[in-house]
């Protein structure tokens, strides 16, 4: 029997589908429900730790309302250019604050106000780079 490991690939797919079923404010058990299984096959999907498989990802981009796509890293294209408006999930996923401040952004509709918000982001996190003890 050949055993079959996850890869980067099945890690990022699972960091993706935890993002947004966030961002719907669906819980595990919820997604759980609409796919027939448990909260903790929920689970190992979202930490890499089991596959997801291509049926399942379908459904699963049915109810979050994402293209199947949305769920896989683009390296970049042939040139090596990065793709335009891709998500590095690894700079939120772990950390809840993160998912609000981007459910909340996403509320904002006037771009004047989110160029604003994203400025002073940037110039807090420049500030800070070294930690908050560490100002420059």
């Amino acid at each position: 029997m050949v055993t079959r490991s996850v890869t980067p690939v099945d890690i990022e797919v699972g960091k993706r589908i935890r993002l947004r079923r966030i961002e719907k404010g669906l819980s595990q058990t919820e997604l759980g429900d609409f796919l027939g299984v448990t909260f903790q096959q929920v689970q190992k999907y979202e930490n890499g730790v089991n596959r997801v498989g291509a049926s399942r990802l379908n459904k699963i981009s049915e109810l979050l309302e994402v293209p199947i796509a949305f769920f896989f890293h683009a390296e970049g294209n042939a040139k090596g250019e990065s793709a335009k408006n891709d998500i590095d999930t690894s700079l939120f996923t772990n950390a809840a604050h993160s998912v609000r401040l981007l459910k909340a952004f996403s509320n904002i509709k006037n771009e004047s106000v989110q160029r604003r918000i994203i400025g002073l982001v940037e110039s807090i996190s420049e500030r800070y780079e070294s930690g908050p003890s560490k100002r420059k």
